[in-house]
């Protein structure tokens, strides 16, 4: 029996890799954040709270995202973690310009802006191939 593949048939590959990959990275940041929040403090200006606190919100995000890329229906979900992965990227410009930080906190914080908006923009392209 012979089968053969459409060329027009969608897939959900590049959403899937592009869900766990930014799973994995944020699960491994949030973890090093919470181990180093005291020094990463010092670093970076923000409170060895919010340094922990981000770290704990990013191993959730990580468990969420990647339990969501393994989904039947993997599309719904995709759109919510782009649209969270752009919601963070704003939320990091906003801290920079509202909080007072050290200019290694400005940079590290632009800079998981710049990882999240990428992120958003594979999981995006990972959404648009797959046919609704």
């Amino acid at each position: 029996m012979t089968t053969a593949l459409s060329t027009t048939a969608s897939t959900d590959s590049l959403l899937r890799l592009a869900m766990r990959a930014d799973a994995v990275l944020s699960g491994l940041a949030g973890i090093a954040l919470m181990a180093a929040a005291g020094p990463l403090s010092e670093f970076t200006g923000f409170s060895k709270a919010a340094e922990f606190g981000t770290g704990v919100v990013f191993v959730m995000y990580a468990i969420v995202v990647f339990a969501a890329a393994g989904l039947q229906r993997v599309r719904t979900a995709g759109i919510a973690t782009a649209i969270a992965n752009i919601v963070f990227t704003v939320a990091a410009v906003v801290a920079v310009l509202a909080l007072d930080v050290t200019t290694a906190g400005v940079v590290v914080t632009l800079a998981s802006g710049v990882y999240t908006l990428v992120f958003a923009d594979l999981q995006y392209l990972g959404v648009r191939r797959i046919k609704a």
